[in-house]
């Protein structure tokens, strides 16, 4: 099968979305869409274009600033396959992985129940922003979030405590 990732566009260079300086890609498709997004030109499936998988490598391996790769959309879970794929080659270069979505934490565990891919990405990324954006809860001065209702999870950390091993299926 062909790796195929439908994006809305790529930042090369962001201090914004999760520590230090990152490359984001932003996911084309959301299921979520919440009133007020940021990025309501991301929701539909059939827009943005379709990746260059080498060119993305390429950018992050040669970029020494970079402390990071950020996954954002979209919904990123919406192409768990792609993506996974996209994050084992992401960390075998020793780079962060952030990952924005409006899924809760614990619903893409659930998720990763009946599909191997969301729950090998969850398990590759470092830190997780969860949550629909809530137009309500709207705070500029949360960090790494536009709603109070959203949490930045450390990943890493949350795993050990409840002793997670997402790709055997653990939970």
């Amino acid at each position: 099968m062909a790796w195929k990732l439908r994006i809305s566009g790529i930042v090369s260079e962001s201090i914004v979305d999760g520590p230090g300086i990152r490359y984001v890609i932003f996911t084309q498709g959301c299921p979520h869409h919440c009133p007020g997004c940021h990025n309501p030109q991301t929701h539909d499936f059939q827009g943005g274009r379709l990746a260059d998988r080498e060119e993305i490598l390429r950018a992050v391996r040669e970029n020494p600033l970079l402390g990071g790769v950020t996954f954002s959309g979209g919904e990123p879970f919406a192409q768990p396959e792609a993506l996974a794929e996209l994050a084992r080659e992401i960390k075998s270069m020793d780079r962060h992985l952030m990952i924005y979505s409006g899924y809760t934490y614990e619903k893409l565990l659930e998720m990763g129940k009946g599909n191997p891919a969301v729950a090998e990405l969850l398990t590759l990324a470092d830190m997780l922003v969860d949550g629909p954006y809530i137009e309500a809860r709207r705070d500029l001065t949360l960090q790494y979030r536009g709603s109070a209702n959203q949490r930045v999870i450390d990943l890493k950390k949350t795993r050990e405590k409840r002793k997670i091993t997402l790709y055997q299926d653990e939970f």
